[in-house]
């Protein structure tokens, strides 16, 4: 009996509805010391209201679980993309109610209003879906779901409470890394700007003796097979393989910077895991570095069908320092690491040319050795402020210092490209098209 007790005024509540009703009570009370006419009308009505109240009470708790309510959760989710969640709900009530839904959502996404409302016929089923969008990785935790429940009277609501805690891990962007995987696959990367690279000149990778088309290259054409067949006879060539392609993530506060809700360094560890599966699929080897005042996660390049899930958990785990990289130790490492010539992607941001200067000793070690590009961001921000008018001398200020550190960053692509070190300018958004372009083009001209 207390235990029923306590359900029953703990999930009890008073609709607007009630309140509304409670008000003309009053009102025809009052009246009725004004106008004596209207006798027992204000009697009546407040009894009555009484009496549909206990009826509506009566309703909703004579069935003990009158809905179910359960969360349809993925294991994980990803970073920076869309993940759909659903709230399967079921009546279990002879009537129709109406249904308010609240899902207790993690606090990182600072939201307060997850409400769903719904009307639900009897034993009729339900499955309300709703988007999440996170901006960190790590760990999310889940609530309670609470299930609001009216009858046909509205005039007192049900709650109900179900236990559906639980800790979804958000991992970087796996599901952007399955699209262009796909589009990878069908050779349709060209859909979303990926560009189509004119290759220069032949492999050296040998693929196959074929039956020589109109349209090939006689120069590959095999005159030993074409005497024993009788018949023109060509070799093909297919992109060398296996070679070794490794990211290097500089982890320290320069990445730290926030663009569109995602930092610098989300950027370039999404960018860095798609480039790792296209890499592998185009049958190279893909290896990871990540540095910052010493040396974080090293993965040395394999192509096994578990690479990409090894990346992908180092990843996960990865967060911003707040202390120089170490670039001296970023040199041995490479050195110690990589024993063969291999492409090496370097995640960093440059705001100013300094801070290119205090590394460049370093990165020109590294472009002795191996092909070295250089990515880094474009401040967005900085762009709108240069082409925004101004309107006075402050901002004449402003545009000037804008124009200036933009400048900056065009001049640190030229300095680089000195010392025969490529390098991609991109904006966050386009970070990840853009280092593709970046490793297509190099694998079609055969610089590695």
């Amino acid at each position: 009996m207390k235990k029923f007790f306590n359900l029953f005024y703990k999930n009890l509540f008073l609709t607007n509805r009630l309140f509304t009703a409670v008000g003309c009570c009053v009102v025809l009370f009052m009246f009725s010391f004004f106008f004596p006419w209207l006798g027992i009308i204000p009697d009546l009505a407040f009894y009555t209201l009484l009496l549909l109240i206990f009826i509506d009470i009566l309703l909703l708790y004579r069935t003990l679980n009158g809905v179910f309510a359960k969360r349809h959760a993925p294991e994980r989710m990803s970073n920076s993309d869309d993940n759909e969640l659903g709230i399967y709900i079921e009546s279990w009530y002879p009537f129709n109610i109406k249904a308010g839904i609240i899902d207790e959502i993690p606090f990182q996404f600072q939201k307060r209003d997850v409400l769903f409302k719904t009307d639900l016929k009897p034993r009729q089923r339900k499955l309300i879906n709703y988007v999440l969008r996170p901006t960190k990785r790590g760990e999310y935790d889940f609530g309670y779901i609470r299930v609001f429940v009216e009858s046909p009277l509205r005039l007192v609501t049900r709650r109900y409470n179900f236990k559906q805690a639980e800790t979804l891990p958000v991992y970087p962007s796996f599901l952007q890394m399955r699209k262009y995987e796909l589009l990878a696959i069908s050779n349709n990367l060209s859909e979303i700007g990926i560009k189509k690279i004119r290759r220069l000149g032949h492999s050296l990778e040998f693929d196959q003796v074929k039956n020589y088309v109109q349209g090939d290259d006689y120069r590959t054409i095999n005159w030993k097979a074409t005497s024993r067949r009788g018949s023109l006879m060509t070799n093909s060539y297919i992109d060398e393989k296996s070679q070794h392609v490794y990211c290097v993530i500089e982890k320290s506060r320069a990445m730290k910077m926030p663009f569109d809700g995602l930092s610098l360094l989300d950027y370039a560890i999404n960018a860095s895991l798609v480039l790792s599966n296209v890499a592998l699929l185009k049958e190279d080897k893909a290896g990871l570095i990540t540095v910052a005042e010493k040396i974080g996660a090293v993965i040395p390049a394999d192509r096994r069908p578990t690479q990409i899930n090894k990346i992908l958990e180092v990843l996960y785990k990865e967060k911003t320092r707040y202390l120089e990289t170490n670039m001296e130790a970023l040199y041995s490492t490479i050195r110690s690491v990589i024993k063969q010539r291999s492409l090496v992607v370097f995640f960093t941001n440059y705001e100013s040319q300094s801070a290119l200067y205090r590394q460049l000793p370093f990165l020109k070690r590294i472009a002795k050795f191996h092909l070295l590009l250089v990515v880094f961001f474009e401040n967005t921000e900085l762009k709108k402020l240069s082409e925004e008018p101004a309107d006075n001398v402050e901002g004449i200020y402003i545009k000037t210092i804008a124009e200036k550190f933009a400048y900056d960053k065009k001049l640190i692509v030229k300095e680089l490209a000195k010392y025969n070190i490529q390098s991609v300018l991109s904006t966050p958004q386009n970070l990840t098209i853009n280092t593709i372009n970046s490793y297509l083009e190099i694998k079609a001209r055969q610089k590695i």
